[in-house]
């Protein structure tokens, strides 16, 4: 079919679905485009969670009002993590304000934090970084209605969708057990919700009442988002007394196939030993044993310059909130100068 006759077929079909479907207006269009009444992915989403113990009735109302968002799709491609050098990704977070805010979030709550330090062991400034760099401290959770976000991710991402969909089903089992409104609820493109931006399972797996009202309360609660961050972390491992990362030198340029092969900005479990990477000229600059493994870090200066350091484990786990090197180390510097103006003002 050459283009005159796609385009004369489109008109056509155009013309012919205006007589054969009633108009819609735009909002109309879109929120049917789940309902489950007349989407066959929607439905059997729904089937599995109705035979899990939901009502039906509820999904069928709940999906029927979530909308297609094109923007969403779009942000997705469109990620910090993956299109800036760390210079330009540090300079989105490392800021004054950032940094007195986040000792004003400490001063606030520094009971609870000092109680979630206690009983998890992840240092204050950690927590109060994690929730700085995604919430800005809870001013901004995100715009986006999540059951539109992971609607539209779970039955139209290209590659990703299976993975929304377990998300989608999460957050619904979350708003029906807490009995909050699923079309009110707001946060990232992605879907994460409140102070700390967890994703629905993890909002299920790692969420705490940390304040014993009854309720895991991420997106009203401080409380319980510091204690469910450090949860988080202390669940995938965190040692509280080791170090993040260390600074090392190096040479100026590493070789291409050195840099894969030894897991630069890897955010994979540490296979790579500190003595395997003195070998190639990468050390620390401060002694470690030569059988720890490590996370070794190339990092672009706005001077044009690789500089590199070297995680340690601790560094690992907290990519296990975002899974990116630069997301990381972020947090850490970010949480260093918090805890340093935090104590001058002490």
């Amino acid at each position: 079919m050459n283009k005159v006759q796609r385009k004369a077929s489109c008109c056509l079909l155009a013309a012919l679905m205006c007589w054969a479907v009633p108009a819609f207006s735009a909002d109309e269009t879109s929120q049917q485009h789940f309902s489950p009444l007349q989407n066959a992915d929607t439905k059997a989403l729904m089937d599995e969670l109705v035979e899990q113990g939901m009502p039906e009735e509820w999904l069928i109302d709940t999906l029927g009002q979530a909308s297609f968002t094109q923007g969403v799709l779009d942000a997705m491609e469109g990620a910090a993590e993956r299109r800036l050098q760390w210079h330009e990704y540090r300079a989105i977070f490392m800021t004054d304000q950032r940094v007195e805010e986040g000792v004003e979030f400490m001063q606030a709550h520094a009971d609870t934090l000092h109680r979630a330090q206690s009983t998890y062991g992840v240092p204050a400034e950690i927590i109060t970084a994690i929730i700085g760099v995604e919430t800005y401290y809870g001013r901004h959770k995100g715009q986006h209605r999540v059951l539109d976000s992971l609607a539209t991710l779970a039955f139209h991402h290209p590659v990703r969708g299976g993975f929304f969909r377990g998300e989608l089903a999460a957050f619904l089992r979350i708003a029906y057990e807490q009995q909050v409104d699923p079309t009110e609820l707001r946060g990232s493109y992605a879907g994460a919700m409140g102070y700390p931006q967890f994703i629905p399972t993890s909002y299920q797996a790692y969420a705490v009442d940390f304040d014993d009202d009854g309720i895991r309360d991420l997106w009203e609660n401080p409380v319980d988002a510091i204690g469910s961050v450090a949860n988080y972390f202390a669940e995938h491992g965190w040692k509280p007394d080791a170090a993040i990362y260390h600074q090392a030198t190096g040479p100026e340029q590493l070789p291409e196939g050195l840099f894969n092969e030894l897991s630069f900005n890897q955010t994979s479990t540490p296979t790579v030993t500190a003595a395997q990477l003195a070998e190639h000229g990468v050390e620390a600059t401060e002694p470690l044993d030569d059988e720890l493994r490590v996370v070794p870090l190339a990092l672009e200066f706005a001077d044009g310059e690789t500089r590199y350091r070297i995680g340690e484990f601790n560094f690992y786990v907290i990519t296990r909130y975002n899974h990116s090197h630069l997301y990381a180390m972020a947090v850490a510097e970010l949480a260093e100068a918090i805890a340093e103006q935090y104590e001058e003002e002490a």
